[in-house]
């Protein structure tokens, strides 16, 4: 028998506001660039976890200047003009998914365990952070630039579910915008939703697989020991 969804973990970019990659792939349009050149010179394969500056600036590596200017480097040997500074004012946009922050508080009040599992970057930190009131929605964040691991890196899923108190992933399911960090979560036995722009397609899925009804044990020790390991 199927175990009954006791957390479920979300991506922030993308899931939470519009896909940063579909924001950079129309500005590489406007620039001129094959389909794509932006997006693999400024984040690298991104459905690999490589050495590419942008990989090392997630997992904490480098800093922000460091990318940029290897970022640009990159950029210049193919006879591109890049602007890293400028891709990343441009990217994201379109505001916050009011309708999915309001799903993530029905799923605790419902008593769930919710728990944001992002890419990002330690300068970006305190931008992102004063975008939703990340404490108030989640039991739990796990930063690839705080702990030195990224999507779809299977480490990142397994450390997520050690802090929530050792759950096993058949009951946790996790909500990302690329399909291959879905696919690495889903590889360790976590039911994964691919969020796409049809928003009502995803919070259906969504639904579907926790079946609207809580756990009889919403795993309060999961609570304690993820509110610690936030801190």
């Amino acid at each position: 028998m199927p175990q009954a969804t006791r957390v479920v973990m979300f991506d922030f970019g993308g899931v939470f506001t519009d896909s940063p990659f579909e924001a950079v792939a129309r500005l590489g349009a406007e620039l001129g660039a094959a389909p794509g050149q932006i997006e693999a010179l400024m984040f690298g394969p991104y459905h690999e976890d490589t050495d590419h500056a942008w990989h090392r600036l997630e997992r904490g590596e480098i800093e922000l200047e460091n990318a940029v200017r290897e970022i640009a480097a990159a950029g210049a040997a193919h006879a591109i003009d890049l602007d890293p500074v400028d891709i990343l004012m441009n990217m994201g946009g379109g505001g916050l998914r009011e309708v999915l922050i309001e799903r993530v508080r029905a799923l605790r009040e419902a008593g769930l365990a919710t728990a944001l599992v992002t890419n990002n970057v330690a300068e970006f930190r305190p931008h992102w952070r004063a975008m939703l009131p990340v404490d108030e929605l989640f039991d739990l964040v796990v930063d690839s630039s705080e702990v030195g691991v990224r999507k779809p890196d299977p480490a990142i899923y397994r450390l997520a579910l050690e802090r929530l108190g050792g759950l096993p992933p058949e009951s946790a399911l996790f909500l990302d915008d690329y399909p291959s960090n879905v696919e690495a979560a889903e590889a360790l036995g976590i039911r994964g939703i691919l969020v796409e722009s049809d928003l009502a397609e995803t919070l259906a899925a969504l639904d579907r697989l926790i079946g609207r009804h809580a756990p009889a044990d919403p795993a309060p020790s999961a609570r304690q020991s993820s509110a610690k390991a936030a801190k």
